[in-house]
Formats: C-alpha cells, structure tokens, sequence
C-alpha cells in the first residue's frame, strides 16, 4: 500500500473530532486551548534501518530525529517547548552508545529551544527513536497547508540537490571535489531545521502555506496542491549551483535531484506577491514559480521546455 496509503486508511477509521482545527494529512496536529491559541503536536519516528543512512554516529541520528519533527512546526512558524522522546533499543547497546544517544537528543533539543522532559524505553529489533513535539501559538499565526491562492508565488528557503548528492556519496561511492564532498556529507548527517525563517515568516503572517520538503521538493509541491485544490508553475529550478555544475560535468541528472531527492528540510512556502519583498527582508527566500488554477497540474519551465513534474519522492513502505 505504501505509507502515504496505510495513513489514508487509518485515519479514515478514526472518528473525527469536533472542531478540530487542522485536518488529518498537515504537518502537525493541534487542540485549541481557549483564548485564541492552539496547543500544537507533532510525532515523527527514526528507524535506523530506513532512516540512518551508513556513517551517521548515533549522536547524529538521535539529533536528526529531532531536527526531523522540529521541522515540520518550522513549516507552520510554531516554536517547540517540550519533547517526549521514546527509544526502542537493540540489545547490545553499552554505556557509551547510550550517551551519544541520550547527549544527541539533548544537543538538538536546546539548539532549538526545547527540552526532552520524558518518554518511554523499550527493546526493538533496530534504534527506533519517536519524537513527540509540543508548542503553543496564536490560532491565526498557525501557517496550513489548504490555503494557497491562485496567483500566490511560491518560494523556498534555500537551494537543494546538496542531500540528494550526498547520498550518492555515501550509498554508491560517488567521488567528488573535497569542498563539494563536505557539504553534500554534512547536509545529510547534520541537517538543520528552518525554524527562525519559518517562525519569523508566519509571525508576521506572511505567508498563505507551507509545508516541510524532506520527502523532497516534488512530494512537497503536491501534497500543497492537493491540500489547498491548486497546481503550480515552476520557472525556476532552485538547485544548489555547486551541484548543477559537477551533476552536468558527470552526467547526473540534476533535476532529480532537485525534484525527487529528499532528506533536506527547506520549507517551501506560498505567499502573495506583495508579501514577497517584506518577507525577503526578513529571511532568505527563492522565488521559484507560482501557484495556478489548474487543480493538480505541476510542471516545470527549463531550458525552454515545460515538463510534467512527477508526484513522486520518497515513501516508506515502498
């Protein structure tokens, strides 16, 4: 069935409850608290067989599992306050694995601003990490992925393609430049999470959507589309310049990579076009097309060509 087909499924025995704030499918989930604000959570969960790819310390994948729900309330401008953090642990595991574990959960945590204040322990086949994310905001600060607008602009908070790369690296030995190298590797075992962008750009109510792209930009771009009933015209390709260069000089296809990568946790956002240059004073952003009327259709303008951008990215179960 794959993932995204088991959570249809699930969430469609779940009865609904009233007034619910946001729908089942966004980024978080959230209740409201009385007096205009909404308590906000958020679980995500690391298996290291699916999501730590070979090389990554268990510092790194613990802070990672983290960085990945911190991400998601970046995508609607929410800061965290407390984690619960659940381990399953393989048996084996000695002292000094447990710190880097319990110390890269605790690094990640305050990098944010957050801190872990319980959780759960148990025995699994593989680490398995589940993170519990809770905030508070403002109801009309709370940034969803259902309100893009025919003639938004659409933008994001930084190039991709570096993630992609350096997975490749790692899982098929591709060489490349030392510099380049470092970055591609770092992106993929220290990611960072957008949240000062995404809660300096949904404060300011800026923005009309917004969504997290680890499951890569395409994925990201359709699950907009289908959320909000529009469809997007890309014109600009925001991949990383160093990649375009050594992906052209090396037969890669760069636009995979771009497009249907994953693993990096740039936000990408809608906005009105006479939002963009407020919200391009205040972070770093690239406007790469707009949103359409054209319910569903995505495509992508390059090199004077107009391409079907696929709905395709990464999916567990798969």
């Amino acid at each position: 069935m794959g993932e995204r087909g088991v959570i249809e499924l699930v969430t469609s025995l779940q009865e609904r409850m009233k007034g619910n704030p946001l729908p089942f499918g966004d980024d978080v989930a959230a209740i409201r608290l009385g007096g205009g604000r909404l308590g906000v959570l958020k679980c995500d969960m690391l298996v290291e067989a699916t999501d730590v790819p070979p090389g990554m310390s268990l510092w790194q994948a613990s802070r990672k599992a983290v960085v990945s729900s911190v991400s998601d309330f970046a995508a609607k401008g929410v800061r965290p306050k407390v984690i619960l953090a659940s381990l399953g642990l393989p048996k084996g595991l000695g002292e000094d694995e447990i710190r880097q574990i319990g110390s890269g959960l605790n690094a990640a945590a305050r990098e944010y601003g957050a801190y872990i204040i319980g959780g759960d322990t148990n025995e699994a086949e593989c680490l398995t990490i589940d993170i519990c994310l809770f905030g508070v905001c403002g109801e009309k600060i709370l940034v969803r992925r259902d309100t893009a607008k025919d003639g938004d602009v659409v933008a994001v908070t930084g190039p991709f393609g570096l993630a992609p790369l350096g997975l490749k690296i790692i899982k098929e030995g591709l060489e490349a430049p030392q510099e380049l190298r470092a970055r591609a590797l770092e992106s993929v075992y220290m990611p960072k999470a957008r949240l000062v962008e995404g809660v300096a750009l949904a404060s300011r109510r800026l923005l009309t959507s917004s969504i997290d792209s680890s499951d890569g930009l395409a994925w990201s771009l359709y699950e907009l589309a289908r959320a909000s009933g529009v469809g997007f015209e890309i014109d600009r390709l925001p991949v990383d310049g160093d990649v375009e260069r050594f992906a052209l000089e090396n037969n890669i296809d760069h636009v995979d990579l771009t497009l249907y990568g994953g693993e990096e946790y740039e936000l990408v956002v809608t906005l009105s076009p006479r939002m963009l240059g407020r919200a391009r004073g205040k972070v770093s952003l690239i406007p790469i097309g707009r949103v359409t009327g054209d319910v569903g259709r995505l495509t992508l303008r390059v090199e004077g060509k107009v391409l079907d951008i696929e709905p395709k990215g990464y999916e567990h179960l798969r």
